[in-house]
């Protein structure tokens, strides 16, 4: 079943391969792996709850197409989307969601099985400046292989705020890499955008000056 499972998927990525950019099949389809192929659902495993509301939202037709070319129109796709990688000691946590849910239902799966512990308090009639830089935009961010991913979610973050999966969104990498134009990006585009929404960029070297100086005038609340 493994073999049938491995075969099923490849030729399904030789359909969409034919269907799409190069570009967009390394960075969406490439990373998938196929899991298992019972009664005509084939499951697959997608490395995060991003990558499955990126290929539900942008690439559900040509899913389909596939799926329907391979396994017939009583086909069905099903994904296993990593929400935690695990490590030595636990085993990766994933959860099955099935293709064309909509995002209402996954987003209220997701949040019954792996809840956040990050919480956004209001600051209503308290002024904040919000540190952001106007040049540090999507317009101006230069996009290439190495962070196509990141800027895809940085914009979906901007476009849905507190509505998407990956929220908390952490970037991580090297020096001058992008990492601060692409989170100014995101409260810019969310400012300009969203008039209710408010956006506090506060980088490490000033929140420890301010937490400093919260403590040696024992204000720290």
């Amino acid at each position: 079943m493994q073999t049938d499972c491995i075969t099923v998927w490849n030729n399904c990525l030789l359909f969409i391969k034919e269907s799409i950019g190069e570009q967009s099949f390394k960075t969406w389809f490439v990373p998938i792996s196929p899991i298992k192929l019972e009664n005509k659902v084939l499951t697959i495993q997608v490395p995060s709850q991003f990558f499955y509301e990126w290929l539900e939202e942008n690439y559900l037709n040509v899913l389909r197409r596939a799926i329907d070319k391979e396994l017939g129109p009583d086909g069905r796709l099903e994904y296993s989307v990593i929400i935690d990688k695990g490590n030595d000691i636990n085993k990766p946590y994933t959860i099955n969601l099935p293709t064309g849910k909509t995002h209402k239902q996954e987003k209220d799966t997701l949040n019954n099985d792996y809840k956040s512990p990050f919480t956004l308090k209001s600051i209503d009639n308290l002024y904040q400046n919000s540190h952001l830089k106007s040049q540090y935009t999507f317009d101006t961010y230069i996009e290439g292989d190495c962070n196509r991913l990141a800027r895809s979610a940085g914009y979906a973050v901007a476009q849905k705020p507190g509505i998407t999966s990956f929220n908390p969104l952490m970037l991580y990498g090297g020096v001058g890499l992008g990492k601060t134009h692409l989170v100014q990006a995101i409260g810019n585009e969310i400012k300009n955008n969203l008039a209710d929404k408010f956006v506090l960029y506060v980088s490490s070297e000033y929140f420890t000056n301010q937490f400093i100086e919260a403590v040696r005038n024992n204000n720290v609340q």
